[in-house]
């Protein structure tokens, strides 16, 4: 069964602690000893969720000498983010009907 990339980036979201490492590696490149810092997690739980997030295409890990810097790639999250916009436009819509019902409440509120 092949998983589409969306599925893919979705269940590597799903967790708290990838979401956090995703938050810090915006800041810049890290190395795994650094992203894990935060955690109360040991050093292989910590590499399993970097090969989550490394299968989904959401950070990339080079290797300079003995330093393995893990690095934050933008192209499924855009790819989130598109597939996400016609909701993210609905709320809003539907936020601005509810704003202009309670201003017409308001308005009828005011009157004697």
């Amino acid at each position: 069964m092949t998983t589409d990339h969306l599925t893919t980036t979705f269940a590597a979201l799903a967790d708290p602690t990838r979401r956090a490492i995703l938050a810090r590696l915006s800041l810049g490149e890290a190395s795994v000893t650094e992203l894990g810092e935060p955690f109360s997690l040991t050093q292989p739980a910590i590499s399993k969720h970097l090969k989550v997030l490394e299968r989904a295409g959401l950070i990339t890990r080079g290797r300079e000498a003995q330093w393995r810097p893990c690095k934050l790639a933008g192209s499924p999250l855009k790819d989130a983010a598109d597939w996400l916009e016609p909701f993210r436009r609905f709320w809003e819509q539907r936020l601005d009907r509810l704003d202009a019902h309670l201003k017409t409440l308001q308005s009828k509120g005011d009157k004697p």
